[in-house]
């Protein structure tokens, strides 16, 4: 399946269910130039996780709102929650680990904890 650009628009809507891993780039960084075919490369070997990309020039508002600070930066969501983020290059087995961890990653905690911390602000 590959990869897909992602807009702001698309965003909120494109993180919510499933597994989404995002790619935050710029066609004049290095880094990113370099990350894209392992990005690419990865996303081809696993078809059930949507692998999506943003432009930050073309997307400079989703990326302020995203305080992304530093490219590429790989975001990771699993049913609308964030659940990884790391600015700069990884490698391919690195990715591949990430995509088992995301996998085995327990939502019924990630949810608890996220309930937890909304009901702490609430108080």
């Amino acid at each position: 399946m590959g990869t897909t650009a992602l807009t702001g628009r698309e965003f909120d809507g494109a993180v919510k269910d499933g597994i989404v891993f995002v790619d935050f780039w710029a066609g004049w960084c290095g880094p990113c130039r370099t990350f894209s075919p392992i990005f690419e490369s990865v996303s081809e070997a696993n078809p059930d996780i949507t692998w999506a990309k943003v432009d930050t020039q073309v997307e400079q508002e989703l990326a302020d709102a995203l305080d992304i600070q530093s490219i590429p930066t790989l975001m990771i969501f699993r049913e609308g929650y964030l659940v990884y983020r790391h600015p700069g290059v990884l490698d391919a087995s690195q990715l591949q680990e990430l995509v088992k961890q995301v996998k085995e990653v327990d939502m019924d905690k990630v949810r608890a904890a996220a309930d937890q911390a909304e009901a702490d602000l609430d108080a």
